[in-house]
């Protein structure tokens, strides 16, 4: 699980007086920089963005995930771009190609929507749901965390599935690989191992580096102020 200011506070006398009130920043980096090793092919930045989102919406809404994805559509789909991470443990589970929607673009995602029938993908941080079976075999459902941006997603049918499309082969042949109606689909061979470890709760993050979505989203620009207002709302509604 990823602490919260919570926990933090609560193992702070333990730390010494100096590490009392720890800022969101050194948190973050601390798992940030863990996790950014575990996957030296992703950008540390994105890595680092991902986990301050998570946490920011986890001490917000009181309900902790253990489990962080982390998808990089500044990449182009011929490389691996899905990071699965046990933030716990700290370890990396999944390095993964993954699709982007036929409307965002075509090796290079480069368009993104919250719109219904856009084909294109969402940016944004998500929190995952429950799975069920469909027309594209074991999904994961998700709802999008944030107005205006992604949280469109459950209507959208936004989920996690596999697809054939999604392969290393067609990747060297083609320089890029199938593409979805806005799903983030996965290899066939990983997609229900994958769609377990992150099924029930857990933090998807999905980047892009579209200036007014960076600017503008409040999981990324949690204040040690707010953090701390959520933390006495989550306090009191527990009793104490």
């Amino acid at each position: 699980m990823i602490r919260s200011l919570r926990t933090l506070l609560a193992s702070a006398p333990l730390l010494g007086a100096s590490l009392f009130l720890p800022s969101l920043a050194h948190a973050s980096d601390s798992l940030g920089d863990a996790l950014a090793r575990l996957a030296p092919a992703a950008d540390p930045k994105v890595i680092s963005l991902a986990v301050e989102a998570a946490e920011c919406a986890q001490t917000q809404s009181g309900q902790p995930s253990n489990r962080l994805a982390v998808i990089d559509y500044s990449k182009p789909s011929s490389q691996p771009r899905l990071w699965v991470f046990d933030t716990v443990n700290r370890k990396l589970l999944f390095q993964e190609l993954v699709a982007h929607g036929k409307n965002s673009g075509d090796a290079n995602a480069t368009r993104f929507s919250n719109a219904p029938e856009s084909l294109a993908s969402s940016i944004g941080l998500f929190r995952t749901s429950d799975t069920y079976n469909g027309k594209n075999g074991y999904s994961l459902r998700m709802n999008g965390l944030e107005p205006g941006v992604n949280d469109q997603a459950l209507a959208r049918a936004i989920v996690i599935h596999g697809a054939a499309y999604v392969n290393d082969a067609m990747a060297k042949v083609a320089g890029r690989i199938g593409r979805s109606w806005g799903c983030p689909a996965v290899r066939t061979a990983i997609a229900h191992k994958l769609i377990d470890a992150l099924k029930g709760g857990q933090m998807v993050f999905s980047y892009y580096p579209d200036k007014k979505w960076l600017a503008s989203s409040n999981y990324l620009k949690c204040s040690t102020g707010q953090l701390a207002k959520a933390e006495a709302n989550t306090v009191a509604r527990a009793g104490g």
